[in-house]
Parts: structure tokens; C-alpha cells; sequence
């Protein structure tokens, strides 16, 4: 295997080479794209509890969309990115807005239990096409800036919510729900598609002369657009990714690290409740938690461009269990305010791996098949739901609220420590 080699180049300037504007407007684009598709996660808190209401259904039977959304959401990237890497971004996009905001515009005119299944499950490829092309984007445009310029775009994805949130709430009675989630069908429909015109792929090379591309171990010469970037010279396919002891790491990290995640953002309320935290303090920090989520994405994604990525890891990942510990050591001693700072906590950094593992992965496999290469990762999104969903419904009554937690963060500090040792292929 070649060893990796440094250049000094100017990005900025070679983007715009190719393509006649900055680069940083494929970051606006689909920055955009991900914060209008945040309502099928983060919303959906909010529309199943009137959507219920309006059908006859029970909360139960709803419950089920959301799981199918996790798993339609997971599957759709593989293809997806295997098409995305071959044929570029924008048709792939176009398609992904009908379908996201046709799922939601769905929603609208559902008259049984299978509609919701059906638009939901729609939605969730749209959803998923829409998140390995953000994502992605800025993997192939900003090798220089991956950890930053992810960060941005899972950031408008966790945080891009709090816009229609209120939204919803205002407009839940019977007769105003429908009408609300048409609307922000049409809006994510017409935002994604116009978001996707200005959407393009990088040609082979475009950073070199001789075509090498760039590792995400990049360190700055200065503060101008010049780069002193390591260059990659081979490309993984997934088929030599996951043969990799390096993949196999990742993925279990990912896992552990997701279902911490996913075990308090959707339970932090119930959590509350059962450990006698006043509804107050409960509400508050429901709310502050996905602003946390999406600010530490962006922020860890950007000190990891100058602390490195895994060392990133560890810390964030640590930290994220470590606070999953003190929220449960918080409400065992009753102070509520700890508790509200122990949630913020936690969530700074619980959405952490959206932002450092897809900036670890093009550099140590290279950004030319990054978008099949993390969707393989991100299959563990499903695991992550499981555990945060079924895993803690079944726990919690069976061993208590605050065991489920501490073994939540117990599986925080797990994945945290899979990073100690982590090295880029190339180095052996």
C-alpha cells in the first residue's frame, strides 16, 4: 500500500474551477436539504399524538411508523450512496424531495393505519437519500474542513426542527392539522428540489494534478484556503472496507454510541417522570435537547479538523456516557437543575458520531465511494433504534429506569474506547 504523501494546494481556488461559484454553496444547499427533511425525526413527537387523534388509532399502533422510518431511513443510504457515488447528486436529490415531501403531504389525506405506514416508510427513503448526499457533499468538497462542514450539515439536520415544531403545536386542533402537514410537504418538496439543482460531484482528481484525493488529516499553513493536506492514494470500494479491521471497529462503535443516543432522545421525558423530576424540568429538557444535539455536532466536527478524529472520538463519546451517568446520578439525588445540566450535557455530544465518523472513514478509505461506505456504517442507526426504542421499553419496567441509563452510558464509554489505537489503514 502506498504511503500516504503531503501537497500543498488551494482548494477553494480549484472548486471554483470546477464549478464557476464558491463551494461553499453545495454546503448551503444541502445544509438547506437537511433541515427541511428534520421534521420525519424530530417532529414526529409532535404530529403522532394529533395524527392518532384524527384517525382513531392508539399511540401504540402508531409507534410502529417511527420504527419503520428508522429501518427505511438506515436501508435507503447503501443504493443510494452506491448510485450517488457513480452518477452525482442531483437527480438522486430531485427524487428524494418528491418523496419526502410527498410522504408528508400524505399524511395529510391518511384514512387508516397502513396510509401512515406507507407515507412514513416513502418519506424515510427520501429522508435517507437526502442524508448520505448532505453528508457527503461535504466529505468530496471540504477535505480540508470535513469535521466542520459535516458537523454544519448534521447540525441543520438535529436543530433544523425547532422551526416547525411550534408550528405543529399551533395548528393541532382537528381541523388545522391537515392543512399544517401539507404545507410543510409542499415546503419540503419545493426546498430540496430547488436545493438540488446546484448539486455536483467533484471530478476525479480535481484536488491534484495526478488524481490522488486528500486524507481528513488535514493541517492548515495559515488561515487563507491553502492546505497542507495528506493524500490517499488508494480508494476503497465497501467490498475492501469491510474486510478492514478498522471498519469492524467503526461499527461497533457506531452502535454503541447510537443507542446512548437514541436512549435519550426518546426517553428523557419518561425518564423524568419515573425518577420524580418535576414536568417542568422534564419539558425543558426535551426542549434543550436536540439544540444541544445539533451544536455540538458542528462544534466537535470542528475542533476535530485540529485535535484529530480519533482522539475526537474518545473524548466526545466518553463524554456522552459520562453524562448519561450523571443523569441518573442527578435524579437519585432529587437536584433538578443537575439533572436539566447533565441532559444539555449528554446531548452536546450524543449526536457526535453523525459529524466524526464519516470525516474518519474518507479519510482512512478515501472520499470516492464515501457515500456507499458510511451508509454500510450507518446500517447500525437500526440497532441504535432498537435498543433506544424496544430495547428500553422492555428494560426499564424489567430492571428500573436508572439501570437502563447506566447501561446506556456504560455503553457510551465502550464506544469511546475503541478508539484508543485507531489507525488509518495506511498505517498498518
Amino acid at each position: 500500500m502506498t504511503t500516504p504523501s503531503s501537497e500543498t494546494v488551494d482548494l477553494s481556488t480549484r472548486a471554483y474551477e470546477e464549478l464557476g461559484f464558491s463551494r461553499w454553496w453545495q454546503l448551503v444547499a444541502t445544509a438547506v436539504m437537511m433541515g427541511l427533511v428534520s421534521p420525519y425525526k424530530y417532529v414526529w413527537t409532535a404530529i403522532q399524538e394529533p395524527l392518532a387523534r384524527d384517525l382513531g388509532l392508539s399511540l401504540a399502533a402508531l409507534g410502529a411508523a417511527f420504527t419503520l422510518f428508522v429501518v427505511f431511513l438506515s436501508i435507503s443510504q447503501f443504493p443510494a450512496g452506491l448510485y450517488r457515488d457513480r452518477f452525482g447528486p442531483r437527480n438522486l436529490s430531485i427524487l428524494a424531495g418528491m418523496l419526502a415531501g410527498g410522504g408528508y403531504v400524505g399524511l395529510a389525506y391518511a384514512t387508516a393505519l397502513w396510509h401512515v405506514y406507507l407515507f412514513y416508510s416513502l418519506g424515510a427513503i427520501g429522508v435517507g437519500v437526502v442524508y448520505t448526499v448532505g453528508t457527503n457533499s461535504a466529505l468530496k468538497w471540504f477535505p480540508d474542513k470535513r469535521g466542520f462542514t459535516t458537523g454544519v450539515g448534521t447540525m441543520m439536520y438535529a436543530g433544523g426542527s425547532a422551526v416547525f415544531i411550534p408550528y405543529v403545536r399551533a395548528n393541532a386542533t382537528v381541523d388545522a392539522f391537515p392543512g399544517a402537514v401539507q404545507n410543510i410537504g409542499i415546503l419540503i418538496c419545493v426546498g430540496v428540489v430547488a436545493s438540488a439543482v446546484v448539486l455536483r460531484d467533484p471530478p476525479t482528481g480535481w484536488m491534484t494534478d495526478g488524481g490522488a484525493r486528500s486524507d481528513s488529516s488535514t493541517q492548515e499553513t495559515d488561515h487563507s484556503s491553502t492546505e497542507t493536506i495528506e493524500m490517499v492514494t488508494r480508494q476503497y470500494t465497501w467490498r475492501e472496507m469491510i474486510r478492514t479491521r478498522q471498519f469492524r471497529i467503526l461499527f461497533a462503535m457506531f452502535a454503541g454510541i447510537t443507542s446512548v443516543s437514541y436512549m435519550l432522545a426518546g426517553n428523557i421525558v419518561l425518564f423524568a417522570e419515573n425518577s420524580g423530576i418535576g414536568a417542568g424540568i422534564a419539558t425543558a429538557a426535551a426542549t434543550a435537547l436536540p439544540i444541544a444535539d445539533g451544536l455540538g455536532r458542528v462544534a466537535i466536527g470542528g475542533i476535530s479538523d485540529r485535535l484529530g478524529r480519533e482522539r475526537s472520538m474518545l473524548i466526545a463519546f466518553s463524554a456522552c456516557g459520562i453524562g448519561a451517568l450523571l443523569v441518573v446520578l442527578s435524579s437519585v439525588l432529587g437536584l433538578s437543575t443537575a439533572f436539566l445540566g447533565a441532559v444539555v450535557f449528554a446531548s452536546f455530544f450524543q449526536g457526535t458520531q453523525y459529524t466524526l465518523v464519516p470525516s474518519l472513514m474518507a479519510g482512512y478509505f478515501g472520499d470516492e465511494h464515501s457515500s456507499a461506505n458510511y451508509a454500510i456504517v450507518y446500517l447500525m442507526e437500526i440497532g441504535g433504534g432498537v435498543f433506544g426504542g424496544i430495547g428500553v421499553g422492555w428494560l426499564a419496567p424489567t430492571v428500573g429506569w436508572s439501570t437502563t441509563f447506566v447501561l446506556g452510558g456504560v455503553l457510551g464509554i465502550l464506544a469511546a474506547l475503541g478508539a484508543v489505537g485507531l489507525r488509518s489503514p495506511s498505517h498498518g
